[in-house]
């Protein structure tokens, strides 16, 4: 395993959410929705410096609290509606190595609109770019059976995949993964500085919780987050 390639996790926190106002400081089991990531870098321990992307002050003093660094606001330009994911991962990582005066290797995505995560994803994604320099990336995924339809290009309704002609049981139906880059991920920096989140040779970390699947954009996501979190404390899971 390489040790001296240096990790940065980096949080993007936008306070202009339009979905679900002041989103990033709604409270699930009485913690910032901010608070998750933060803390599930720190328990993973593979983060040489954990750092909170956001436009909002109050945002960066919470990040704070919980033991994450803020130490510059994100430029406004890069907190627009349609600001993508890629321009604010590769803002925020020339940011952060202009301001400490570091070059890093491996770039760890968060969240706060993903709270159900292991920290032992974050450890699993980074470790793995560590001990194998061919792996551009890797992230979670949660393992699924579902029929998916598109359009093409003719307007014509059409099954994804040939194998879905054809239902099956679950048991034996062929895998599919959806990407879940904002629970866990982990990529050599030469592809955020490309504008890139993730690189072409991947390893996924295959997750079966559904709860992983709920993804906070609404007071309807919320309420889901809230009974699942209840769910997992009186069931110890």
């Amino acid at each position: 395993m390489d040790n001296k390639l240096k990790t940065i996790c980096i949080i993007p926190a936008r306070g202009g959410s339009k979905g679900l106002i002041n989103k990033n400081l709604k409270k699930i089991n009485n913690k910032p929705l901010i608070y998750y990531p933060i803390a599930a870098a720190i328990e993973s321990n593979v983060c040489n410096k954990i750092l909170v992307s956001t436009d909002s002050l109050e945002i960066s003093k919470v990040a704070k609290k919980y033991g994450a660094e803020a130490p510059f606001l994100r430029e406004s330009k890069f907190a627009k509606d349609r600001t993508t994911t890629e321009e604010t991962l590769k803002e925020a990582l020339k940011q952060a190595e202009r301001y400490y005066n570091c070059s890093y290797d491996i770039c760890v995505f968060l969240t706060a609109n993903n709270i159900f995560r292991k920290s032992e994803w974050i450890t699993k994604a980074v470790n793995i770019l560590k001990n194998d320099k061919k792996i551009d990336s890797a992230f979670s995924v949660h393992k699924l059976y579902k029929h998916f339809w598109h359009k093409d290009k003719s307007g014509n309704l059409k099954k994804i995949l040939p194998w879905m002609k054809e239902y099956t049981s679950r048991q034996i139906a062929p895998n599919l993964y959806l990407e879940q880059t904002s629970l866990a991920c982990a990529t050599r920096s030469k592809f955020w500085r490309k504008g890139k989140r993730i690189g072409e040779k991947v390893k996924l970390i295959i997750n079966e919780d559904s709860f992983s699947t709920i993804d906070i954009h609404s007071e309807e996501d919320l309420y889901m987050a809230r009974m699942a979190m209840n769910y997992k404390k009186k069931n110890n899971v």
